[in-house]
């Protein structure tokens, strides 16, 4: 679909509409290696290669972050009294419309998708996508092997019933470290279904959604753009 130079430009998180219309006039925007007649002239972003200064722009529907997430950081899009997973993204990735799919406690760590997708969003969060997420859990005390049975049976706590989950540990880990899957994402689901059977989660981190896992080189709060591979992983069963 055809759109405004300036409304392009912008998307591409390049310039303001109103800086679109001072490099036009200086000659510093190409379409197609013609320089443009006005920042309202027509182009289509799928099809026309678009150059400012010199650079051509990469052109970019939606964009796709992954975050290591840090502790004390809010999942929103904004905040008057706490830093948001939003305030830690570098200048060259943050552009309109952009938003955590899928949050992660304040305290919780780990894998965050911030995107402007929504529709790939919803998908990935409605339950019936079957999209699991694994999360690794410092507990109070070590899992019990009835509380692996309760967690595949589904835990319910207060008026509140949470779907069958995966709940396993793993030989040579701390004792008090479990690993649970889940394709739920209600509010605080895998500390109340811990509570549920009488334990405490102390710490708590995301390592995979669907097939996508963290990237361990990225430090806490770092992020970087997520490949055409990695995005369609998320709909792929992790292992």
């Amino acid at each position: 679909m055809p759109e405004r130079l300036d409304k392009f430009l912008s998307s591409q998180n390049i310039c303001t509409r109103k800086e679109a219309a001072k490099l036009v006039r200086a000659g510093a925007v190409l379409i197609n290696g013609v320089p443009a007649d006005s920042p309202a002239q027509k182009l289509d972003p799928e099809a026309d290669r678009v150059a400012v200064e010199g650079r051509e722009i990469q052109y970019r529907q939606y964009v796709y972050i992954m975050m290591n997430k840090p502790a004390g950081v809010l999942s929103a899009t904004e905040d008057k009294h706490t830093s948001t997973v939003l305030d830690l993204l570098p200048p060259d990735l943050r552009r309109r419309g952009l938003f955590p799919a899928g949050r992660l406690d304040k305290d919780t760590t780990g894998l965050l998708l911030i995107t402007d997708d929504g529709e790939l969003a919803h998908k990935m969060l409605t339950p019936k996508s079957h999209v699991y997420k694994l999360y690794r859990a410092m507990l109070e005390k070590p899992v019990a092997p009835e509380d692996i049975i309760a967690f595949e049976k589904g835990v319910t706590w207060g008026d509140v019933a949470f779907a069958p989950a995966k709940l396993y540990v793993c030989p040579g880990e701390e004792p008090n470290a479990a690993y649970v899957e889940i394709r739920e994402g209600k509010f605080h689901q895998v500390k109340r279904m811990f509570q549920a059977v009488g334990n405490q989660v102390l710490a708590l981190e995301r390592l995979r959604i669907g097939g996508l896992y963290l990237d361990k080189s990225l430090p806490e709060g770092g992020c970087r753009l997520l490949e055409k591979a990695e995005i369609a992983s998320i709909f792929s069963k992790g292992s």
